[in-house]
């Protein structure tokens, strides 16, 4: 059973509260914004807070994304408040049979002899059919195991309203890490289905995590969502945006006067919604958003953007 089948369909956004969003992240925010709101969904906000979090970043993020103009529904979620949802599935997927304990480092895994077109890091099948002997032999060294997800096949396809159908590769992937935390490929899908949400939109460089998440969605019962998989900000170096870069937050770029209008402008203008001295809001993007009209090439920031 679909733990969201009775709930409305929604997108959402969900950051890591680890600081503050840089103009990508807004720029994505956007986007799973209007694909939202002009495919009839509602809008959530979650906070994956599973990992490193800054003391007040969430409370700065939601102020940074309503400066621009999104609205979404109540509540914000939190994972760390849901942790014993993801063990209940955990432990539905173990007593299935469908999980291993893994005692490999990252490093093993990166050196180990990878299946033949296998990604670099994909799981080698190390620990998966470790005698009891074995498994003892290594619970005795003291290292803790990961959980992994014993998968039964080795690739699965999403269909991606930008990229089309995409297949990649599934190993038998990470569902809980050895320190006890639920990993994200997990989280995401227990959430994703807990919500209703049927429709994923975030940056083209969580592409290649989607076929694994779809599968594990399909083995809990849960139809997959729609993905959209939208580009990413580069800067000048063509490098991923980080606000390593400068003046690329809210805050940075109010200090060089340059205002969460202006900013949202920028981010219309380069998905096509808005022309050159044009100033626009949300309301009338929803208008003119079109998913097959977005470019499919990254936006290239550069400091001449805010002159």
């Amino acid at each position: 059973m679909d733990p969201g089948q009775s709930l409305p369909p929604a997108g959402r956004f969900a950051p890591s509260p680890s600081g503050e969003l840089h103009v990508g992240n807004l720029r994505t925010a956007v986007l799973a914004w209007l694909f939202a709101r002009t495919t009839g969904r509602s809008f959530l906000i979650r906070m994956e807070d599973l990992d490193r979090t800054v003391v007040g970043a969430d409370r700065q993020q939601l102020d940074d994304l309503a400066a621009i103009g999104l609205d979404w529904e109540p509540e914000v979620a939190y994972q760390t408040d849901r942790l014993t949802n993801y063990q209940t599935v955990i432990e539905h997927l173990r007593d299935d049979g469908r999980t291993f304990e893994c005692f490999c480092t990252r490093r093993e895994i990166l050196e180990a002899p990878s299946a033949p077109h296998a990604p670099q890091g994909a799981y080698p099948g190390t620990c998966r059919d470790l005698t009891d002997a074995e498994r003892a032999e290594r619970h005795a060294t003291g290292r803790p195991p990961a959980i992994r997800l014993r998968a039964e096949i080795a690739h699965f396809t999403v269909r991606d309203i930008l990229h089309g159908d995409h297949t990649g590769v599934v190993d038998d992937f990470v569902i809980q890490r050895n320190d006890g935390t639920p990993a994200y490929n997990l989280a995401v899908v227990v959430d994703d289905a807990a919500q209703g949400i049927d429709q994923v939109v975030r940056g083209d460089d969580l592409l290649s995590s989607a076929p694994r998440q779809a599968y594990l969605a399909s083995l809990l019962g849960y139809s997959p969502p729609t993905y959209a998989h939208v580009p990413m900000v580069l800067n000048a170096k063509h490098i991923r945006l980080s606000k390593r870069d400068g003046a690329v937050t809210l805050t940075d770029l109010s200090e060089h006067g340059v205002t969460a209008a202006r900013v949202l402008t920028h981010i219309a203008r380069s998905l096509r919604l808005a022309g050159p001295g044009e100033m626009v809001d949300l309301a009338g993007l929803t208008e003119r958003f079109r998913s097959d009209a977005l470019p499919r090439e990254p936006w290239i920031l550069t400091p001449d953007e805010w002159k």
